[in-house]
């Protein structure tokens, strides 16, 4: 029996560009896991699958983070730069392991998560940042470099130059969330399952560690993690809101 081939007619059919093929029935997972597709008739964010360095563009935000300012504000950094910022308190390019303890004190983790936040991230993510080949006695992570410490096993959304791939992020919803606008627990272990690569423990437990930490953060009361507060983790400007409102409620 021929396979079902689930295609997309090209716009530029009528000048004999081939469809977008994008599962086939005989292989399942293809079909399980379909990658985000604009509608034809809403192209709201030309290029999806071109990264983007400074502005993290989603299908409903193609213009990434426009409230305060925050993308005219940061167009000279890369959208992981951007994600580090919050962290990076006197804005002089270099995280110390106290600046990330305060900073994730300030967005509402206790002083033992934020311990241990400390020493994953600073254990893990200082020396790929340095110029020298010693490591830093201090673990400091340099943010001029932090591009460096791009690990396997995630979703793809940061390239390895830092920049924002909105493709890759419509395709966490798209192909794990079902096309829904949150996330669910069950749907994030499904995600780091279906990302795995092989051979790759240290990206495995890097991308656990990140989306548990998202997940603490939002601490969804009905479970979901909306697909806008994800986005905003992305670029770091989310963590600016959190620390805002926590302040207020002092």
């Amino acid at each position: 029996m021929p396979s079902k081939i689930n295609s997309i007619p090209s716009p530029n059919s009528v000048n004999g560009s081939p469809p977008v093929v994008t599962s086939i029935s005989d292989v399942e997972i293809t079909s399980r896991r379909k990658p985000f597709i604009q509608p034809e008739d809403d192209q709201r964010l030309p290029h999806p699958g071109t990264a983007r360095v400074n502005v993290a563009a989603t299908y409903e935000k193609p213009y990434g983070t426009t409230e305060n300012g925050w993308a005219r504000r940061h167009q000279d950094k890369t959208v992981l730069q951007q994600h580090c910022e919050f962290f990076d308190s006197d804005h002089d390019g270099v995280i110390w392991p106290q600046d990330t303890f305060w900073g994730f004190h300030q967005i509402g983790f206790g002083i033992i998560l934020s311990l241990v936040a400390v020493f994953i991230i600073h254990g893990n993510f200082s020396y790929p940042t340095l110029s020298s080949w010693l490591p830093d006695p201090f673990f400091r992570i340099y943010t001029a470099n932090v591009h460096k410490d791009k690990h396997g096993s995630d979703t793809g959304t940061y390239d390895t130059e830092g920049r924002f791939s909105p493709q890759h992020f419509e395709d966490i919803f798209a192909k794990y969330a079902r096309g829904r606008d949150y996330m669910t627990i069950w749907d994030v272990l499904d995600l780091l399952k279906g990302q795995r690569c092989i051979m790759d423990p240290i990206g495995w437990f890097g991308a656990f560690f990140e989306w548990l930490a998202t997940y603490l953060m939002l601490w969804p009361a009905d479970g979901k993690m909306k697909k806008e507060d994800i986005r905003g983790i992305y670029d770091g400007s989310i963590f600016y809101t959190m620390a805002n409102r926590r302040t207020a409620k002092k």
